[in-house]
């Protein structure tokens, strides 16, 4: 019996046609940057968030601090700021750089999750954060809902 080789890219490839095919709307390949607090949190966690186009119900800039225990200590005029610090520390988890951007290569299902955008900019894990999130596809869409609460949740 033969095998068949496939270098690292080709893998990827094959295997995002797979998952793809099965359905899902997000497929990371790479690994993200080791980033945001290998070192744990700081007291200095602090995020501001400015929706846009996403209604008027949740547009707007709001803030948010996150101390040592998260669900204890946060604060800020967000409208569910210990929510949304675990967001962030869940998606932090084992070095994960829980704003990184979608890994370029990766292949993202054609569906439009609406005009809403967001910046977060601030501190989280001692390190400055200033990232961007729209819902084009289906990669950005998995990428925005992974940080719900910290981000409005638009999956209706």
């Amino acid at each position: 019996m033969s095998q068949v080789m496939f270098s690292g890219a080709v893998r990827r490839v094959v295997l995002a046609a797979a998952v793809v095919g099965m359905g899902s709307a997000v497929v990371p390949f790479a690994g993200a940057p080791a980033a945001y607090g290998a070192h744990g949190r700081g007291a200095g966690d602090h995020l501001t968030v400015t929706v846009r186009d996403a209604g008027a119900e949740v547009d707007g800039t709001y803030e948010v601090r996150c101390g040592a225990s998260y669900a204890l200590r946060a604060s800020g005029r967000h409208p569910d700021p210990s929510g949304a610090c675990r967001a962030v520390r869940r998606n932090s988890r084992a070095g994960a750089d829980a704003f990184a951007t979608v890994p370029g290569g990766t292949v993202c299902t054609l569906q439009y999750g609406g005009p809403a955008t967001a910046h977060v900019t601030g501190t989280w894990g001692g390190r400055a954060v200033d990232a961007t999130f729209d819902r084009s596809n289906g990669c950005e869409i998995g990428r925005w809902d992974r940080l719900v609460p910290l981000l409005p949740d638009l999956g209706r």
